[in-house]
């Protein structure tokens, strides 16, 4: 029986330092490849946020305010090839060609799993 308490404890903290490692942000890039990214989002007219296939977030700061950002899109040329550079890459507005240049990337973290669930 303590035995078995011992093993339940020693599980207990071996899942409690994995979730405390799930949320450690990583380090974050200069470039992204655009192969994995999943999706962008664009919460405001500054700010453009990458979606990985791996699960990371990525958010970008734009160096200014860039006009109509949130309702119409944008699109950018990969340079170098297959990839996205922070603080290196400008994106265009789709209606209002808007030009504005990538700030860098910054992590957000993973959301910690849910206390009790495995």
């Amino acid at each position: 029986m303590k035995a078995f308490l011992f093993a339940a404890a020693i599980a207990a903290v071996a899942v409690s330092a994995a979730q405390a490692q799930d949320t450690t942000p990583p380090v974050a890039p200069k470039c992204l490849r655009t192969i994995d990214i999943r999706n962008t989002t664009t919460p405001n007219d500054k700010t453009i946020i990458f979606h990985m296939n791996n699960g990371n977030v990525w958010h970008n700061d734009l160096r200014g305010t860039c006009s109509g950002l949130t309702f119409n899109g944008f699109i950018y040329d990969v340079t170098p090839p297959d990839e996205i550079c922070g603080n290196q890459q400008i994106i265009r507005v789709l209606r209002t060609h808007a030009v504005c240049a990538l700030g860098p990337f910054t992590a957000e973290p993973k959301p910690a799993a849910a206390a009790g669930h495995m």
